[in-house]
Parts: C-alpha cells; sequence; structure tokens
C-alpha cells in the first residue's frame, strides 16, 4: 500500500478488485454451461480413473499380506494390479482427451464470441483501442483460460481421490489417520493465502504483457517508418521498458509462489514422517499389519500429487480470473453505433435514380463541446460528383464517416435515397457504399480475394469488370499468378498506385450506390496521380461520388465542389469558379499542396542518406 493510499481508497480498491474477479468468474461459468454434458462425462472418467487408482494400494496391501506373510499365490495378485495399472492409464488417457477437447472448445467459443464483438464495436472505440490489448487478451488472455479449464476434470477426480484415500485410512486406523492427514487443513490455508495474494500479482503481469505486446504491433506494422527513420533503437528500448516490466512483475509474483509453494509441499511430507513413526511402532506392537502400513505409505504418496495440484488449480484459476476480468472489460463494453429497432430498407429498383444523399442541419464533434462539423446542410443528386474540400482539421472526411455510420451525428440527419442511415441495417447501408480510404489497406491474400472481399461469390468476370473499370486489369495479368497472385501483408508486395487501384476495384465489386474516394491519392507519387484519376474518372461516371480531395487535378474531377472553413459549408461551384472567386479556397489549396510537400522532402532526404 501506497503511503497516500488512505482505508477509504484501500477498501474501494479491494472492493472493484473483487466486482471484477466476479464478473469473470460469471463469464466462466455462463462459458462452461453449455458444456457441462461433456464436462460431467470428463468428470465421471476421472472418477472411474480415481477409483482404480485408489484400489491398486487396497490390492499391494493383500498381496503382502497373503501373497509374502501367508505364502499366497503372488502371481495372481501381480496380475490383478498389472490389470488395475493398465485400466488406471487407458482411463488417464480418456480423461485428458476430454479435457483437453473441452478447454480447446471453450477456448474457441470465447476466442469467436470476442471477435465478433470487437468487430461490432463502434469506430470511437478502436479509435481509442491499443491492437497489441486487443491481441492480448485475444491470445495470451485465452491460453490461460484454457489451461484452467483443462484442469478442471483433472481437479474434479484429484479431489475425488483424496476424499476416498482420506475414508480408507481412517476405516483401516483412525489414528494413523489423523496423524497422517492433521498437516492438510494448513495445506487448505496456505492455498487460500496463496489465491489472494498471487491474484494481484498475475493481472499484473498480463497488463504488462499486452503492453509489450503493443510495442511488438506497432514496431512490425510499422516497420518501414521505423527502418526509414533509423529508429530501430528507440523501439528497442520501448520493448526494454516493458519486458523489463514484465521480469518485475513476474518475479514478484514468482516470490509469492516461493513462499507459498513450499509449504504446500512440505506439509504432507510430514504426514507421512508421522505415519512411519507412529505406524512402524503399532506394526512392532502387532496392532497394524505391514501390508496396512505400506499401503498407508502408498496412499499418502497418492495425496501429495492431488495437494499439490490444488495449489496449482489455485494459481491457475487466479490467472484465469484476470484474464477473464480483462476479456470482459472488452466484452462489456457496448457499441454506440447499435442496429434500429425497427429497421427500413432502402427503395429497390433499376436505373440511376439511387444514390441520392443528404445531410440536413447537422452538427458533430468527436468532443461534443467542439463541434467540426454545424448547422451542415447538403444534398447530392443521384448520379452527381461532388468534391470536398478544406483544411486539415475542417470536417471533410468526417462526411463520409457520418454517411458510413461510423458516427452518429450530435443532432440533425443523414440521409440515403431519403431514408435516415440510423433507420438503416448497419450491413445494407455500408454495402451500399463502396469505400476507397486514404489508407489503403489490403490483405495477406490473392488479388482476387482482396477485390471480392465484400463480395466473396463474386464471378470472375465480375472481377475482371471491377478490375478494368479501376485501371487494374492490365497489371493485375502481368502478376506471377494473375489475379491468383498473393500480395503479402497490406499489399506491400505492389507499388502505391497498384494497391489503390486494387482497393477502386474492391469498392466497386457491389456496385454500390454511392462510391467515396477519401484522399485516393494522397498517397500516390504524383507523376502517378494521373493513372489513378483516369481509373477513378471512368468508375464516377453516372455513379454519386464524394471525393475527399486537396490536389487540384483530382478536384477537377467532381461536377462540384464543396467548400468547407468554420465548420459548415463556405461555398459550392466549380473548381474553377472557386479559383476564380474565392480567396480563402486559394489558400488552403495552397497550404494543403504547400504541406504536402514538406511531408515528402525528410522521407526523400532520409532515402537519399541510406
Amino acid at each position: 500500500m501506497s503511503v497516500s493510499e488512505t482505508d477509504s481508497e484501500v477498501s474501494a480498491r479491494l472492493e472493484f478488485e473483487q466486482a471484477q474477479r466476479s464478473e469473470g468468474w460469471k463469464l466462466l461459468r455462463g462459458l462452461l454451461r453449455d458444456q457441462r454434458r461433456n464436462l460431467l462425462i470428463g468428470g465421471l472418467i476421472g472418477i472411474s480413473w480415481a477409483a482404480f487408482k485408489v484400489a491398486i494400494p487396497q490390492v499391494t496391501k493383500f498381496a503382502i499380506n497373503d501373497g509374502i506373510e501367508k505364502n499366497g499365490p503372488l502371481l495372481k495378485w501381480a496380475l490383478i494390479i498389472t490389470g488395475l495399472g493398465v485400466l488406471t492409464g487407458i482411463l488417464s488417457g480418456f480423461r485428458r482427451y476430454v479435457a483437453f477437447r473441452e478447454s480447446r472448445w471453450a477456448e474457441t467459443l470465447l476466442r469467436e464470441r470476442l471477435f465478433g464483438h470487437v468487430l461490432g464495436l463502434n469506430i470511437g472505440y478502436h479509435d481509442k483501442a491499443q491492437t497489441g490489448q486487443l491481441m492480448s487478451r485475444a491470445s495470451s488472455d485465452m491460453m490461460q483460460i484454457q489451461g484452467f479449464i483443462v484442469m478442471i476434470p483433472i481437479t474434479l477426480s484429484n479431489v475425488i481421490q483424496i476424499f476416498a484415500v482420506a475414508a480408507i485410512l481412517f476405516v483401516t486406523d483412525p489414528i494413523l489417520a489423523i496423524v497422517a492427514m492433521a498437516p492438510l487443513p494448513f495445506v487448505n490455508l496456505s492455498a487460500r493465502r496463496f489465491s489472494n495474494r498471487i491474484h494481484p500479482a498475475s493481472l499484473a503481469v498480463q497488463a504488462e504483457q499486452a503492453q509489450l505486446a503493443n510495442v511488438v504491433e506497432e514496431s512490425v506494422s510499422g516497420v518501414r517508418v521505423v527502418k526509414g527513420f533509423g529508429a530501430e533503437q528507440v523501439q528497442f528500448e520501448k520493448l526494454k521498458v516493458e519486458a523489463d516490466d514484465i521480469f518485475t512483475e513476474s518475479m514478484k509474483a514468482a516470490k509469492i509462489r516461493s513462499n507459498f509453494m513450499p509449504a504446500i509441499d512440505v506439509l504432507p511430507a510430514l504426514g507421512a514422517v508421522g505415519v512411519l513413526g507412529v505406524g512402524g511402532h503399532r506394526v512392532l506392537s502387532g496392532q497394524l499389519s505391514i501390508g496396512d502400513l505400506v499401503a498407508f505409505n502408498v496412499y499418502l504418496t497418492l495425496l501429495v500429487w492431488p495437494l499439490r495440484n490444488i495449489g496449482m488449480i489455485v494459481a491457475l484459476g487466479q490467472r484465469a480470473a484476470s484474464a477473464l476480468v480483462r476479456i470482459h472489460e472488452v466484452l462489456s463494453t457496448n457499441s454506440s453505433i447499435v442496429e434500429p429497432a425497427n429497421p427500413k430498407s432502402l427503395p429497390t429498383g433499376g436505373g440511376a435514380q439511387y444514390g441520392a444523399v443528404k445531410f440536413d442541419h447537422v452538427q458533430f464533434g468527436y468532443d461534443p463541446t467542439r463541434p467540426v462539423l454545424n448547422n451542415f446542410n447538403l444534398a447530392i443528386a443521384p448520379g452527381e460528383s461532388i468534391a470536398v474540400v478544406g483544411a486539415t482539421g475542417s470536417g471533410k472526411s468526417t462526411v463520409a464517416r457520418l454517411l458510413l455510420r461510423f458516427y452518429d451525428t450530435d443532432s440533425g440527419h443523414v440521409f440515403l435515397d431519403g431514408v435516415d442511415v440510423r433507420k438503416l441495417k448497419l450491413q445494407e447501408l455500408r454495402q451500399q457504399i463502396g469505400v476507397v480510404f486514404e489508407d489503403t489497406v489490403l490483405f495477406n491474400d490473392s488479388v482476387k480475394a482482396n477485390i471480392s472481399f465484400a463480395k466473396p461469390n463474386a464471378a470472375q468476370a465480375d472481377l475482371e469488370r471491377a478490375a478494368k473499370l479501376a485501371g487494374a486489369h492490365e497489371f493485375i495479368l502481368q502478376l506471377p499468378n494473375g489475379y491468383d497472385t498473393v500480395i503479402g501483408e497490406r499489399g506491400f508486395s505492389l507499388s502505391g498506385g497498384q494497391r489503390q487501384r486494387i482497393a477502386i476495384a474492391r469498392a466497386i465489386i457491389s456496385d454500390p450506390r454511392v462510391l467515396v474516394l477519401d484522399d485516393a491519392t494522397s498517397a500516390v507519387d504524383p507523376s502517378k496521380e494521373g493513372e489513378i484519376r483516369d481509373a477513378m474518372r471512368t468508375v464516377m461516371s453516372g455513379r454519386t461520388t464524394i471525393v475527399i480531395a486537396h490536389r487540384p487535378g483530382t478536384i477537377a474531377l467532381a461536377q462540384r465542389v464543396v467548400f468547407i472553413d468554420g465548420s459548415t459549408i463556405a461555398a459550392i461551384g466549380t473548381h474553377d469558379e472557386l479559383v476564380a472567386t474565392n480567396t480563402r479556397y486559394r489558400e488552403v489549396l495552397a497550404n494543403m499542396q504547400q504541406k504536402e510537400s514538406a511531408d515528402r522532402e525528410p522521407v526523400v532526404s532520409s532515402l537519399a542518406v541510406k
């Protein structure tokens, strides 16, 4: 406890941790509820295993008393013991198979649930969430839970074994049983104290592991930036800090284990010492047979592993609880973008009369106290193309995000073909809007799979048509395997222009009503911009298109230019008209082009030095 932490703060923190732990166990119980039948089968197999395991010392006792002391048939007893051992081995195999099967199945279901929930969360959540943290929850935290669940049937059989052994010991010789089992309450006490101490330590280790995963993910995904600026050492130092933090927290957990686990191991051994001392005297006095004493000692060895296993399951349980708390933090997060209770449908039919977009008195801010768009009104006719232009941070990309319903307006409405986008199913809305983002993201898959991403069952003819419209068909055919060429992570095996054209083809494969080109040429070298503009001009023809741009050549593709300044529409007209009549428009264009040139120069210089 820190010096500055008051008793009330400590109490509040402990209550919060307990509440989080309870929520974690509640989540696990719900997860296992559907598997209770198979877990019960695993438990029954474990009980059968425990019964045969416990029977072996009894048969050994009879073998000694009858086969050795009375010169009985030793071969018979040897065969019986061998048979029991074989049956125990078979049941042990089944027990482990069921345990691992159910633990992996639970892990799979929880991972699928987490992945689906993460994909369903609104963009605002992902703007703030760290990818490494989410990856940690979907990997290492899942492994902690799986490791605990696999021990449930095994631990159940071990507990049955403990009770069975205890019963046999008390029936055989109550006095010796008391001597043998006297340390067990202290083992339980140590296990409970260990549980309470190890939980926060386990939680701290997993939190640090998530931080480390975040550094690794950022370094790998941004490796070109890291290498381009020669910043490998910078990232290494970040990783070193996180790795050292993990070591520090792990050593704290290891210290806790080193304080408690010896007691959990040693206490049963004290019982064995007592059995040898007291039992030896009782054998010498004729109150106990040698077979009984041997059986007693074998039974005590049978208690050691289950008792240690209980200590291990406690530790595993605490780590699983910590993992469940972290996973529950994500699963309990509700998306601010929700499906309508009674969704409407977009009007259907042929022709080019669809694709009308309207922004009606829209007000929106990522921080509600600082609106990005204020009293924003805009109507786009079906088939019309407009360019949205503004200074950095003016809200031009926000226009597209509100149309896609990545965010909801603070007030006002956005309409697609006369239907408020909040009244549409999200899937239907987004299937009708094709988007080419500023940051082109392609997947480590074939060209064909990337183009058909939103329409996996698209025919080859449709794929080629979309690629031709995007000006991508010719260079795709020149790739080693054509449309089946795997393009690598994020498509970095292709040039920027090639990636952008595949992205345009991906956007138009489903023939959307509205096409959004969000700075689609910003990442393309100006010498290649003309090729992309030709592709854009083709796909824009007869289709409602919103072009978010700052390069004059791209802006000129649109029929109208909407100039945003001061959180609202400052002017509307053609590019040439605004250049001729609007001083502020000219200033914004000049500033954006100057910034683009400045941003490009350091990269060129860096590469030249290299």
